[in-house]
């Protein structure tokens, strides 16, 4: 296959580009929220729900975490092949699937007998997820110019900040009113109905570099499944069995083989899944950096709060989801100041500066572990507003560029990228959280591991230093 190169059929959002009527493009942008919503809104509702999953099943907290960590496995496995197969057969196609697979999987999750029938629906249901969550983003690259794609980014993101905060929320009215399998089927008609939503959506087909997207290699596609979940199993695993133990390391060496496996056989196939023009895109590889790091130290960071203020400051878990509300509304508002940054100063002036606010809350939380819960109130709530705008900012810049730089073709496998950076980032947050914490959850522990974690984000600066400057030429506004 005659991959495209990074120069040929790349564009950021800086180089405008023709666009869709507008009526493809609002219809674009509601399925692309409403499916990202639909995911960000399944996995918190299910947090608060699992107690009482736990009981009405008899399962033990173990059964009861694989239902998270095996919908988590199959979405971080599949995500870039995912991408990949909607670059090959149409990403409203791969929509479709997703969508309706995601409903009929909640439906079955709902009506499950025991748990291991709930643990391998949510597996199956994860397939399902990993399938929709690249075409979302797809569908905006292809109905959007790259110059114009910071405003619906924003909308995304906020959109995202808002079903993640209401999650827990609907999820513990929910369980309070009708039980725990009534988060499911809540998920059945709003995937149903963004289904018939998308099937009206008229996207153009996407230019073709060199071919464009060619058959799927199945070799390949089997060994990078099998190295993220390698991958994200030890990671998942970290919190119980530490750093050091023989299961995280053993999972780590086999990922390292694999992952070795994996690239000797895309240098060599005429067929690779991550075409050579997007693994040597810098915009889009530095990207997918700065997610991941990013993710993983504010993802650490609610980890370790989670605990401390129920644990130490002696919260419910309402009251500690009140604490962190700053964060949800400086991330929601934040996100489209940090559009209209990406528009003046260009991806990387907002990523940098994003980073700054993330690593600057982090630190500032770290500072309010040892004061009295009464002092601490106002200085946490500042501290999680900070780390919610800098998340905000780094999401809109990551995002626009990564997406605005897919080469002609490849919005699905950039697209997969990117969520499996954002699957995989959570991951390695908590796993370095927990074996930081390892003494258990007190003011030195918990100070010691936002301070790690302030650090881990502050190592994104590097990729954010990578990222396009500002443009060239005048984006309209």
């Amino acid at each position: 296959m005659t991959a495209p190169t990074a120069r040929t059929g790349s564009r950021s959002p800086c180089t405008p580009t023709p666009t869709p009527p507008p009526l493809t493009r609002t219809l674009a942008l509601i399925v692309s929220i409403a499916g990202a919503m639909l995911v960000a809104l399944d996995g918190t509702v299910l947090l608060v729900a699992q107690p009482a999953l736990q009981r009405d099943l008899h399962a033990t907290p173990a059964q009861v975490q694989w239902t998270s960590t095996a919908y988590l496995l199959s979405v971080a496995a599949l995500l870039v092949v995912a991408g990949r197969l909607g670059d090959r057969y149409g990403h409203t196609r791969l929509l479709l699937t997703g969508l309706v697979g995601f409903a009929l999987t909640s439906a079955a999750i709902a009506l499950a007998p025991g748990i291991g029938w709930a643990i391998t629906l949510r597996a199956a249901q994860g397939v399902c997820a990993a399938l929709l969550q690249p075409a979302t983003l797809a569908l905006l690259r292809l109905t959007h110019p790259a110059d114009r794609l910071g405003g619906p980014i924003a909308l995304r993101t906020s959109a995202i900040g808002v079903a993640a905060a209401a999650g827990p929320l609907l999820g513990g009215v929910l369980v309070a009113e009708f039980g725990w399998r009534a988060v499911f089927w809540i998920n059945v008609p709003v995937a149903l109905l963004v289904a018939a939503l998308t099937l009206a959506v008229r996207v153009p087909a996407a230019p073709r570099t060199g071919g464009g997207p060619q058959r799927l290699g199945i070799p390949a596609a089997v060994l990078l499944a099998a190295a993220l979940a390698c991958l994200v199993h030890a990671l998942a695993g970290v919190p119980e069995h530490g750093w050091t133990s023989a299961p995280t390391w053993t999972a780590l060496a086999l990922t390292g083989v694999v992952a070795t496996v994996f690239v000797v056989h895309e240098r060599r196939t005429a067929h690779p899944i991550v075409p050579l023009g997007v693994a040597r895109t810098r915009s889009v590889t530095a990207s997918m950096a700065l997610l991941l790091i990013t993710a993983a130290g504010m993802f650490g960071a609610l980890f370790v709060l989670t605990f401390f203020l129920q644990y130490v400051r002696g919260l419910d878990p309402l009251a500690c989801g009140v604490r962190v509300l700053p964060m949800t509304v400086l991330m929601v508002l934040g996100a489209p100041v940090a559009a209209g940054a990406l528009r003046r100063y260009g991806p990387r002036r907002t990523a940098l500066t994003g980073i700054g606010l993330v690593v600057l809350g982090i630190g500032a939380l770290a500072g309010t572990a040892r004061l009295d819960t009464a002092a601490a109130w106002p200085a946490e709530g500042v501290a999680f507003g900070v780390l919610g705008a800098g998340f905000a900012a780094v999401m809109v810049a990551a995002t626009g560029t990564v997406v605005g730089d897919a080469p002609p073709g490849y919005a699905g496998v950039v697209g997969g990228l990117k969520q499996t950076a954002m699957n995989i980032g959570p991951t390695l947050g908590i796993a370095v959280a927990a074996g930081t914490m390892a003494p258990g959850v007190s003011d030195t522990p918990v100070t010691t591991a936002l301070l790690v974690l302030a650090g881990l984000g502050a190592l994104a600066l590097v990729p954010a230093a990578l990222l396009p400057g500002r443009c060239q030429t005048p984006v309209p506004q």
